[in-house]
């Protein structure tokens, strides 16, 4: 027989405007904010690379690859460095820039509903939004952005 958990904890990524809210599991670590061009031209969400663990990762803006504005980056931007779920072979770590320090949350039945209000655009790496208590969240689809991230770079696996 199967052990369901009946709780997850999360991590609420904040965002300019909005937040994510992702598996604990899935971040490695959040660093200090540092991110050098890349040399060709790419998608505007492509924000740069980055030196992480001894390997340049790319650095992306959840926002801009949504279609939205994001925040010029201040002293509160961070990279939160995800490692890859494995959607998309080849895909290295990647850091998605956050406007502060992602906070733990303690997901349960009780404290999470579907937002049924929000409809998800096409073509953009979200799955859905819930409301938390008070607090909307979007549930990113890291599949989606690892294989953006696979063809953008031209990783071939």
């Amino acid at each position: 027989m199967a052990v369901v958990a009946e709780e997850l904890y999360s991590l609420l990524v904040p965002l300019g405007q909005d937040r994510l809210i992702v598996p604990r599991n899935c971040i490695a670590e959040v660093i200090r904010f540092t991110a050098s061009p890349v040399d060709e031209p790419h998608a505007p969400w492509l924000y740069g690379m980055t030196h992480w663990s001894d390997q340049d990762i790319p650095v992306i803006s959840f926002e801009t690859m949504c279609g939205y504005k994001a925040p010029e980056p201040s002293g509160r931007t961070r990279v939160v460095v995800f490692r890859p779920l494995g959607g998309a072979p080849g895909c290295p770590s990647y850091g998605i820039l956050s406007e502060g320090f992602p906070h733990m949350v303690k997901l349960n039945r009780e404290v999470v509903i579907l937002d049924q209000s929000y409809h998800v655009p096409d073509d953009i790496p979200l799955v859905c939004q819930i409301i938390m208590i008070k607090e909307h969240a979007l549930i990113p689809d890291l599949e989606a952005v690892e294989v953006k991230i696979v063809a953008e770079l031209g990783i071939n696996p």
